[in-house]
């Protein structure tokens, strides 16, 4: 028989050899052990894997217990935090109403005070404003007068020149009736020129050095208002110092220099910062300048580290320190002199021998 065929003759006839003979069913049940467990290993296996599973229960349900109260104790905690910041937020709000109580009242001090300065300062503007025209009115006055006097000085000059042309006439007329005559006259007469001449030469200069006068005391009060214009705010500072640098440069014949340098080390302000100085030039010869409206004490030291700064960056020695302002208080006037530095008043008073 083939196998197909044994195979199916088994299998119908199997089932019934296995009810019938017991001796089969024993061959069968050792044939099946060894590929599958029986009834109580089975049974075995099935508990041991129930107390497994109980085990890892109990052991879920302490996790979890745990867990609970963990969450618990985190709840407590948050909420505890969130009191404890509630109070803090209920602090920081009343801390800050009596914080913005207090700069209300401080603000309406200050719109007080501040109140209280415009109308000082609209009244010492006003007052500035009457001084001023006061002032004006004087200068017209004074321009006016000397326009007066110039015009009768004018007028002399030409009564004069008219009385020479009469006399220039009259000589040559006696110079044609008598040549002698006329000699000794022209003698006479040219005597009398030259004298008259150096007279009016005379006058001339009196005229030219009392007008030069005249003009340097309008300058010297045109200063000082320009001083009194910066320092209250009228006139800019620059504008008064363009003034007296004009002055220097036509009276004296020098060149007056505005230099800007950055002081990176701190040494004149003791920070960095940016310093600035007048410089006067005159054939090689090198003077440091403050050109100012007015100067304190604190002014005159800071221009003397300022006139060092500058001589120990450019290696360069002044011959002189020279302070320009009309209004310098005493005790800047003390520490100038001890610091050697001279001072004056105006433009014109500057001593031409510290040029040479």
């Amino acid at each position: 028989m083939e196998e197909p065929q044994i195979k199916q003759v088994i299998m119908r006839e199997l089932p019934e050899i296995i009810q019938q003979d017991p001796e089969v069913q024993d061959f069968i049940v050792q044939l099946a052990r060894r590929h599958c467990a029986d009834r109580q290993d089975t049974e075995s296996r099935f508990d041991r894997l129930l107390e497994e599973l109980r085990r890892d229960r109990e052991i879920q349900d302490r996790k979890w217990e745990a867990n609970q109260q963990e969450l618990r104790a985190m709840r407590e905690e948050s909420e505890r935090k969130w009191e404890a910041n509630q109070q803090e937020l209920r602090r920081m709000r009343e801390e800050s109403e009596r914080k913005w109580e207090e700069y209300s009242r401080r603000w309406e001090a200050n719109q007080q005070a501040l109140h209280a300065m415009r109308e000082e300062s609209e009244r010492k503007w006003e007052e500035y404003s009457r001084r001023w025209e006061a002032n004006q009115q004087e200068l017209r006055a004074m321009r006016e007068e000397s326009e007066r006097k110039w015009e009768e000085h004018s007028r002399r000059w030409e009564a004069n020149q008219q009385a020479l042309h009469a006399m220039r006439e009259e000589s040559e007329r006696k110079w044609e009736a008598n040549q002698q005559e006329l000699r000794a006259m022209r003698e006479e007469s040219e005597r009398k020129w030259e004298a008259r001449q150096e007279e009016l030469r005379t006058m001339r200069e009196e005229s030219e050095r009392k007008w030069e006068e005249h003009q340097r005391v309008i300058r010297r009060m045109v200063t000082t208002i320009g001083a009194l214009g910066a320092r209250w705010g009228v006139h800019t500072e620059q504008s008064f110092r363009n003034a007296l640098k004009g002055i220097l440069e036509e009276e004296f014949k020098v060149e007056v220099i505005n230099i800007v340098e950055y002081d990176d080390t701190g040494e004149v302000f003791g920070r960095p910062d940016q310093v600035e100085l007048d410089l006067i030039i005159r054939d090689g010869t090198l003077i440091i300048c403050e050109i100012k409206s007015s100067m304190s004490k604190a002014d005159m030291y800071l221009f003397e580290r300022k006139a060092r700064f500058y001589e120990k960056r450019h290696g360069r020695k002044a011959s002189q320190l020279v302070v320009i302002s009309p209004m310098v208080d005493e005790p800047a006037k003390v520490v100038a002199e001890r610091l050697g530095i001279r001072v004056y008043s105006h433009a014109e008073d500057l001593d031409p021998a510290i040029l040479a």
